[in-house]
């Protein structure tokens, strides 16, 4: 019996992997994070016990486990994006490893990913940026020592925040400093889903922008240069007169 932390993606059910899908169908449990998967990603299961997970609390998602541990039972645990990134599986991994329960995470693409794609953008520029910094806004949760977004914003990289739309405003007074007026940022809300929107700006006037779209939730901020830069080195990899392994 094993735990499979499945990484459903962003949203659109054709953005899972292979792997992840085929889980899906042949595992006899799943436990899927309903409030941020769509039930589509389900299609073609033939599990017996079906559970959305945001009806519960951490100790009842464990009892469901170890249930289906008992009778010998695969475990689809359906997360949004990539699992590894604000999946909240660590903690169900700690259980995991005290139960003896064996799992294995299967990735899945990222809400980072999702929204590159549909802005058109590459993250990582030559000459613009190299490094790509996803962070989160701290409400709830506290960020560690060293990581305040003044920090990172130290660096100028291309930056995705999760979780930060309804303290745009106060993102943008941290960024301004070290990224400029008229850095480039985009608000994506619901990327991949039917409903997806988004708008694009500057750190001047996006907090406007969103405002009159409306967005409260389930929104990503990107922010950075390589957004709306035109001038840039091409990569040495495909320039012509690079050799390599396979072109000499």
């Amino acid at each position: 019996m094993t735990v499979y932390f499945i990484g459903a993606g962003p949203g659109d059910p054709e953005l899972i992997t292979v792997k992840g899908q085929r889980l899906i169908r042949h595992c006899p449990v799943i436990i899927y994070a309903g409030s941020l998967v769509p039930e589509a990603v389900l299609e073609g299961h033939q599990a017996s016990c079906v559970v959305n997970s945001a009806e519960l609390h951490l100790e009842q998602i464990i009892d469901v486990i170890k249930q289906a541990h008992d009778n010998g039972q695969d475990v689809a645990r359906v997360h949004s994006g990539d699992p590894s990134l604000y999946g909240a599986i660590g903690e169900q991994i700690r259980h995991l490893r005290e139960l003896g329960i064996p799992f294995e995470i299967i990735p899945g693409v990222t809400a980072t990913a999702a929204c590159a794609a549909l802005l058109g953008a590459e993250l990582t520029l030559p000459d613009i940026s190299q490094s790509v910094i996803l962070t989160r806004y701290a409400d709830k949760t506290a960020m560690p020592a060293g990581e305040a977004f003044g920090s990172l914003a130290q660096h100028g990289a291309t930056m995705a925040i999760h979780l930060g739309v309804n303290h745009l405003e106060k993102i943008v007074t941290e960024l301004l400093p070290h990224y400029g007026a008229d850095c480039p940022i985009a608000v994506v809300h619901r990327a991949s889903w039917p409903d997806q929107d988004w708008v694009t700006g500057t750190l001047t006037d996006i907090a406007e922008k969103v405002q009159a779209k409306g967005f409260r939730r389930t929104a990503l901020i990107l922010v950075g240069r390589v957004l709306a830069a035109d001038h840039f080195s091409e990569s040495s990899l495909y320039r012509a007169g690079h050799a390599h392994l396979y072109r000499p």
